[in-house]
């Protein structure tokens, strides 16, 4: 056994977990959690990572919002503990996280700010590494126009086929494919109203943003970006109201996204599951899902090429 002390945090260089004790080095990494309440269950995900000599750091999504950066993470004896302030109201308590190894897997609790505590449990998550880029089919349309056929609303469903759009007139149920994808190429054209707001769901767990974003800044919670996580290169947004469209070719953890023509992300991993996200199970194949909780959304010509 090989030991590399640092300030603060000793890295231990071993197999043995025997003594229930892990090091630093063995909690560092992404980790796809799943978070138990009593009658359900919701997705949740967490990378870590050293900073400098001392100090573990790294980000966190819940059940819905982005990706949040943790200040520091406390590890010791196999355990570890973080806190995040709210994202919404700064009045609220902070989350409080708390873990431990138990095999290969890490269980822990999550103290909400509502005062209530869940449980939850961590598997390492998957590298989703490919080889070659695929040969891609021809297109397929996932949806005829003419009615929701091939989809399913996940709740009391709002949505409507009409003049050959999938229309979410109001804001209420999401939407997904009754088909699971893993690798695939998506055309999809979508049109909403001043100050509206939805997403594409890739695999049902990584949102594309769709945001009235015209002259904003291209930042990672805006149109073209992966929720974030991936911030557009420049904002592409057209005005409220008129028909854009997205090119998404997702490959593993590897999307390249084309807005009205554009290319702004290239080729960039994704590095874990967005807020709203179906499940954590990243090795899955999952379905394409449309957000209709958050306002008005018109989308048409939906299709998707699959490897050969």
């Amino acid at each position: 056994m090989a030991i590399l002390f640092l300030t603060g945090i000793s890295w231990t260089k071993t197999t043995d977990s025997s003594s229930g004790k892990m090091d630093a080095v063995s909690i560092e990494g992404r980790w796809d959690l799943t978070v138990y309440d009593t009658d359900r269950q919701f997705p949740s995900w967490l990378e870590v990572r050293h900073s400098g000599l001392h100090t573990l750091v790294g980000r966190f999504v819940g059940g819905g919002g982005s990706a949040r950066p943790i200040s520091k993470i406390n590890f010791s004896d196999g355990k570890m503990s973080f806190a995040i302030p709210p994202q919404w109201e700064p009045e609220n308590k902070d989350l409080l996280v708390e873990g431990s190894f138990q095999g290969d897997s890490l269980t822990g609790s999550m103290l909400v700010p509502s005062g209530k505590k869940y449980r939850w449990v961590g598997l390492r998550a998957p590298s989703l590494r490919e080889g070659s880029e695929p040969v891609w089919a021809d297109p397929v349309k996932l949806f005829n126009g003419n009615d929701l056929k091939g989809w399913h609303a996940l709740g009391k469903n709002q949505w409507v086929a009409e003049a050959g759009m999938l229309r979410s007139p109001a804001s209420g149920s999401n939407i997904e494919t009754d088909q699971t994808f893993r690798d695939f190429k998506l055309h999809v054209e979508f049109r909403y109203p001043k100050g509206s707001n939805s997403g594409v769901y890739l695999r049902g767990r990584y949102e594309v943003q769709i945001e009235d974003s015209k002259g904003m800044e291209p930042l990672n919670d805006q149109l073209g970006a992966v929720y974030g996580f991936l911030a557009p290169s420049e904002m592409m947004a057209k005005d409220a109201g008129e028909w854009q469209s997205y090119d998404i070719t997702l490959v593993g953890r590897m999307v390249t996204v084309v807005v009205n023509g554009k290319m702004v992300i290239c080729n960039q991993e994704i590095p874990g599951i967005t807020g709203g996200a179906i499940d954590s199970k990243e090795a899955d194949p999952g379905p394409i899902y449309f957000q209709g909780d958050h306002g008005p959304i018109d989308f048409r010509n939906i299709e998707i090429s699959l490897p050969k």
